[in-house]
Formats: C-alpha cells, structure tokens, sequence
C-alpha cells in the first residue's frame, strides 16, 4: 500500500514500476542485465582443478643442537610425500605434508619476522620440497609468500650436488602437473536471475 501525503499526486501504475525497475538496475549494477541473459557463457559455471601425481621427499638431518640440513631430496607418489628427519640421538621422526604445514605455521605464528631466517627444523620444511609442495596448493599462498623472501634457497641444503638433485626432484613434479576444467552449473542448468548458486568450490 503506497502512503500518500496531503497534496501529493497518486503516481500512475506503470511510472511506480519503470521507477521501481530502475532503481533495482542501479542498485544491482550490471548484475540484472548479465544475470537475466539465457546465453551464459559456460565459463562463468567453471574453474580449473590443478592435481600433481608425485611429490616430494624429504630427508633432514640434525647436524648440530637445533641446527638442521636437508641431506636428500627425491620425488615420489603424491601420496608418499613425507619428511623424514634424523635426529642427533639417532632417532627419526617421520612428517606428513599436514604436519610440516603444522610446524611451520606455528613458527610463524611465534617468530613472524624471525621465521625462516636461521637453520631450524621449520626453515628446512618451509625452504626445501615439503614447503614447495604446500606451496602449490592455492589456499596456503602465505607460504610461498615466505619462500620468496630467500631466493638463495640453496642453503638449507648439505650441498650443491643435494640442492641440484632437489631441483630435479621438482621438476619431475611439474611434469606430473594436469589441469582439469570441472562445472560448478547449478543442478538442473538454472540460469538467469538469482538462478547461479551463491558460491564456488575451489578445489
């Protein structure tokens, strides 16, 4: 019901609508115009999926109290990706892509301008295969933002003969690199406005 002061004039039905129209339009932007359309593009329901079938591992050796060096790098199945890290008392503990992940963040959490600055066990997973392996994943980008504030990665390796089987290591990942285009379209092909589900799954 449209409220009407003394001495104002009843607007006519159509003018209330065009007006109405377009303020929806201004309001929405281009949004009505491209969501109304019945020829969407088939890219506005997709997104890329990027998978690696090897990965990287790691072998790290203690060399002195809280000093590491990565002793050997290989490439394996994506799923076999580990650090393996030798200890001075001889024990070894073995890490999974989660927990490297885990010690890092917890290092850049506690030492945020320290981190990857020295020759601990969390500089050794950030700067070596497993930080490289993270690295890849599109939601842990952070990571790679660490990773480039040392270009000279080289020295967290025992060698340069180490640090160049590592990077073939990685290049033997970059050949098992395969993308894929996955449709997110709304179930039943709905187009047009409001018909596009509200978000996207990344993957």
């Amino acid at each position: 019901m449209i409220q009407q002061r003394t001495g104002s004039f009843i607007k006519r039905a159509k003018d209330i609508t065009l007006s109405s129209a377009l303020t929806l339009a201004i309001l929405s932007g281009t949004s009505m115009i491209s969501g109304c359309s019945s020829n969407n593009d088939e890219s506005d329901y997709s997104y890329e999926e990027t998978t690696y079938t090897k990965g990287i591992r790691s072998h790290i050796k203690e060399i002195k109290p809280g000093e590491f060096k990565i002793t050997d790098e290989e490439s394996v199945a994506a799923d076999k990706s580990l650090a393996i890290v030798t200890y001075l008392d001889g024990h070894t503990d073995s890490l999974s892509t989660t927990a490297a992940k885990a010690l890092i963040d917890k290092d850049i959490q506690n030492n945020q301008s320290y981190v990857g600055h020295h020759s601990g066990l969390s500089s050794m997973l950030l700067y070596g295969g497993m930080g490289y392996m993270l690295g890849r994943n599109s939601g842990f980008g952070y990571i790679n933002n660490y990773r480039d504030q040392n270009p000279n990665r080289g020295n967290v390796y025992s060698s340069p003969g180490t640090f160049s089987k590592s990077q073939s290591a990685v290049q033997d990942v970059n050949s098992s690199r395969t993308t894929r285009t996955v449709s997110s379209r709304p179930a039943g092909g709905r187009s047009g406005f409001f018909g596009r589900s509200s978000g996207r799954s990344g993957g």
